[in-house]
């Protein structure tokens, strides 16, 4: 099997390398490349961070992170191996003299391999630091040269459009954009990039992938975890901005983008534009009839009693942010016009699920008696994200029996038993491509804003309106009432969850 590998010297400069991000998500990731030989033999990983550190103890708090978290932790004898290429900065994020120690350091480095190494600073911090991360990189001349130099964030990229506008502001002061990465997760998943593989590569669904035959779309990631240890990131945010501006938005264009000419980076990414472009803006008085909120209270997951949100750690007893959110959206363009597009998302829910359900048009005329199903169901086409992977077409069929009696059935394309051996998790896609220096799969300035603007008047009618109401849905449950309103109102209701069984257990919804 051919491996594409990184052949040129790297150096990864990761900021805030003492967090839980790093720890959990980005070092376990990097190991993962460097077992499946995805590194270049010059890679170094440098972590930055104020904490009381020197290189062995840097090495020794990701290993446990490692031998917990990557997909490669039963290659426990290559661990050793991949931390001898760590090496620890301590500094201050927002001092001037520590970036300037850093970029004596990263001289040094090419000094000893004899090359100019690519260099990726990836800002593993809360965003109130990406502008001096950036302006300080900049100063200290690690912004050159351009086209080996680029720096990855995380989201939330603001907090709406006005301060996303300034961070992407800031970080064009130092650097040019096709130096900044901006990471979505989401769009690493391999679930989530075989949405382009299944809608262009094959002939037979693009020709009914319209206003013509889809009825309808619906788009769900559902969480039935709490917030966990977020609570002070999630007082801020709330669900529209943790997951609808980012994930929801980006599944929404994979789903409505037109075929790109080719799979350069620039052309799917204009493809994406166009979506967020033609989404029908949403009026402040309309904010009411097209979207909905809701906060989890106490309930039951798995079995086991669970508190409401206003009861976690860190949350204000009268706390009116929403952990759940919903939207009906229309795209104003000659493919979509007329289909509503429904977007949820929440936490504490019946079950994690990330799914998007492209529901068909019914037949024009049912030739079969009124008897002949007791169960009568549109057809859909499911892209399957989490847990359960894969694409599941539900259509009607004839029971076999004397009679004709018609009932619901499934065809299914199962990620596992196709594909032998496990998927790369979305932060060694995201990191890859990040030393491949191939923006596809990160999001551009204008999409950021963009996103943003879609979502501004729901905010602002939020931001003005205390929800008396919550909380409003039971953990364990699939949200609020008003949810459903939208699609009541249009003669739909959200589809049911997928039941799966495999090997005589329940695996996924």
């Amino acid at each position: 099997m051919h491996v594409e590998r990184i052949v040129e010297p790297t150096v990864v400069v990761l900021f805030g390398v003492a967090g839980d991000l790093s720890w959990r998500l980005i070092t376990p990731a990097l190991f993962d490349l460097f077992v499946d030989g995805r590194l270049p033999p010059r890679f170094l990983l440098m972590g930055f961070d104020r904490a009381d550190h020197d290189d062995q103890k840097l090495r020794d708090r990701l290993r446990e992170g490692i031998a917990q978290f990557a997909r490669r932790k039963r290659q426990h004898e290559r661990i050793d191996e991949f931390l001898q290429q760590v090496r620890y900065h301590r500094g201050d994020l927002m001092d001037p003299e520590a970036y300037l120690a850093l970029a004596a350091q990263l001289d040094a480095v090419n000094q000893s391999w004899g090359a100019q190494a690519q260099r990726a600073f990836y800002a593993a911090t809360p965003p109130r630091f990406f502008e001096p991360i950036s302006a300080h990189l900049g100063a200290a001349g690690l912004n050159e040269p351009r086209e080996r130099s680029r720096i990855v964030i995380e989201k939330p990229i603001g907090h709406d459009l006005l301060s996303a506008r300034a961070i992407n502001a800031a970080l064009g002061r130092s650097f040019k954009e096709k130096q900044i990465f901006r990471i979505d997760h989401y769009l690493g998943k391999e679930t989530t990039q075989n949405i382009l593989a299944f809608r262009f590569a094959n002939p037979m669904f693009e020709p009914i992938w319209d206003r013509r035959y889809v009825e309808c779309v619906t788009i769900s990631v559902a969480e039935s975890l709490g917030v966990e240890r977020r609570a002070p990131y999630y007082e801020q945010a709330g669900a529209l901005r943790d997951m609808v501006q980012n994930h929801l938005l980006q599944l929404l264009c994979l789903v409505a983008m037109e075929p790109p000419v080719s799979f350069a980076a620039d052309e799917i990414r204009n493809k994406k534009m166009d979506v967020l472009h033609a989404i029908r803006p949403i009026h402040h008085d309309q904010v009411a009839e097209v979207a909905a909120r809701g906060q989890y209270g106490p309930g039951w997951i798995d079995g086991q009693r669970v508190v409401g949100y206003r009861q976690e750690e860190g949350v204000a007893q009268d706390s009116p942010v929403e952990t759940f959110a919903a939207l009906r959206l229309f795209i104003d363009n000659w493919r979509w016009q007329g289909v509503p597009f429904y977007l949820r998302t929440g936490k504490r829910m019946a079950e994690r699920l990330s799914e998007v359900i492209i529901q068909f048009r019914s037949v024009p005329h049912r030739t079969f008696p009124a008897g002949a199903s007791l169960e009568w169901r549109p057809a859909r086409l499911r892209l399957c994200l989490q847990p359960y992977e894969g694409i599941v077409l539900e259509f009607m069929a004839k029971q076999p029996g004397l009679s004709m009696v018609l009932r619901p059935v499934e065809m299914r394309f199962d990620y596992a038993e196709s594909f032998s051996g496990p998927s790369p998790s979305a932060y060694e896609t995201l990191l890859f491509d990040v030393m491949k220096n191939d923006t596809t799969l990160f999001m551009r300035a204008d999409q950021v804003e963009t996103g943003w603007s879609v979502l501004q008047p729901v905010l602002e009618v939020w931001g003005n309106s205390y929800p008396t109401e919550f909380p409003d849905y039971a953990a364990g449950t699939w949200g609020p009432y008003s949810a459903s309103t939208p699609l009541i109102r249009d003669g739909f209701t959200w589809p049911p969850p997928l039941k799966i069984r495999r090997n005589g257990e329940r695996n996924g919804g």
